[in-house]
């Protein structure tokens, strides 16, 4: 869903998504969402959708959501980038050592990104 794909003024009447965007990472999807109150006002909802595989064979998510409101963006938005440059200093990035081996580091606790946070 992309801010071309909504009527603005309706979203904001009916409390809709006005504009997405999804960032795929590995096992896990994360889905930012600018959504609109009834009372006019924007928000913002962080979603992580990791795929995970049920017993008998189905896939399932777990997800787990973040509203964040705007008199707490610049806040949130120092210490989010505050958090990714001490972990870029500390812990250096994984590098893939063959196919298949996306999420490696993961399991060890090793850092590993192949998203670029000034994108966002």
């Amino acid at each position: 869903m992309y801010s071309e794909d909504f009527d603005d003024a309706n979203a904001q009447e009916r409390g809709d998504d006005v504009y997405s965007r999804q960032v795929r990472a590995g096992k896990r999807t994360y889905f930012f969402d600018v959504k609109a109150t009834r009372g006019n006002d924007y928000y913002l909802t962080i979603t992580e959708s990791k795929r995970r595989i049920e017993k008998d064979g189905r896939f399932a998510y777990d997800k787990h959501k973040i509203f964040l409101y705007k008199e707490d963006f610049e806040k949130f938005a120092d210490t989010f980038k505050e958090m990714v440059d001490y972990i870029k200093a500390n812990c250096p990035v994984q590098e893939q050592t063959g196919p298949g081996n996306e999420n490696a580091g993961e399991e060890s606790g090793a850092y590993k990104s192949d998203i670029s946070f000034d994108e966002l």
